[in-house]
């Protein structure tokens, strides 16, 4: 079992940053590929970027490519998401997701583990 619990959301204008964070718990964080996931009101929930279990290899979806970059830190057992000139388009509650698999993959339903999610609103 892995609790997830994400933090840093705020508002935000145009162009500006926010980091967020997801802290883990348990001893097997490294264990798994880790995800940040977003849904806006009225859409469906979309995957935003996901990081190996060592860090070493990440994927982005095209829209955030160049602006947002995933990373962690196994002995704090915490997945990071630092986004930078951040559009209004990126307004939507950010979740962090586990997969125990060794892929990393882009397809919701195949993380294990989610948190509450923490509300990114960035204003024009």
């Amino acid at each position: 079992q892995v609790q997830l619990v994400e933090s840093g959301g705020g508002l935000v204008q145009t162009g500006g940053s926010l980091r967020l964070s997801c802290a883990a718990s348990g001893r097997t964080f490294s264990s798994y590929v880790m995800g940040w996931f977003r849904q806006a009101p009225g859409k469906e929930r979309e995957f935003v970027a996901a990081i190996s279990r060592s860090g070493g290899n990440t994927y982005y979806t095209d829209s955030v490519k160049g602006r947002f970059a995933i990373s962690r830190d196994n002995a704090k057992n915490t997945v990071y998401l630092e986004m930078n000139s951040l559009k209004p388009e990126d307004t939507a509650v950010y979740y962090c997701a586990a997969d125990g698999s060794s892929f990393i993959r882009s397809t919701p339903d195949r993380y294990d583990y989610w948190g509450q999610g923490t509300q990114v609103t960035v204003s024009s």
